[in-house]
């Protein structure tokens, strides 16, 4: 029976695009990040996309890629922090692969996005309590989907694919 796909939520600054890239490669799947794709689809970058269609046009778009992307198996996918939020994300892709939750705590989340201009849900005055509200509100939904939770802002990059590894192999 083949493996199945492996998809990375989870917030922000978390290090699902560096971690699914050494993920991949160290499984010999494909990577394939959800927020590069849309951008790849509209020619558009994602603060512009936010600026011209919100955050709702932004979601639609998301949704429709991640629709599509899942279908190549089996593939790691980093999905954008706010991917959860749509209840048929949350259902294509618990039932289409293997789900690890990256948590990462609000510090380290601004320490990785302080400056990063591409994430305009942090265009604020307060960076730090928008994180805050982010998190208490889709922390509950990655954990309802997740198979595997992993703690991303107190160990290296490659302990951390190591213990994914680990769990993916456990159960699939």
């Amino acid at each position: 029976m083949p493996k199945s796909s492996i998809f990375l939520i989870g917030p922000m600054g978390a290090g699902k695009t560096t971690i699914g890239r050494l993920l991949a490669k160290g499984l010999g799947y494909q990577f394939v990040d959800s927020d590069k794709e849309v951008e790849r689809k509209t020619g558009a970058s994602i603060p512009l996309i936010f600026e011209y269609e919100g955050e709702s046009g932004f979601r639609k778009r998301e949704s429709e890629t991640i629709a599509e992307i899942i279908q190549e198996q089996p593939i790691v996918l980093a999905t954008g922090g706010g991917s959860v939020l749509l209840p048929e994300n949350r259902l294509r892709l618990s039932s289409s692969g293997f789900i690890v939750y990256l948590y990462c705590q609000i510090d380290k989340q601004l320490e990785r996005t302080h400056k990063d201009p591409n994430r305009p849900l942090l265009m604020t005055e307060n960076p730090r309590q928008k994180l805050l509200e982010l998190f208490q509100y889709r922390d509950p939904l990655y954990r309802e989907i997740a198979d595997y939770v992993v703690d991303t802002g107190q160990s290296s990059s490659r302990h951390v694919v190591k213990q994914i590894m680990k769990a993916y192999d456990l159960n699939c």
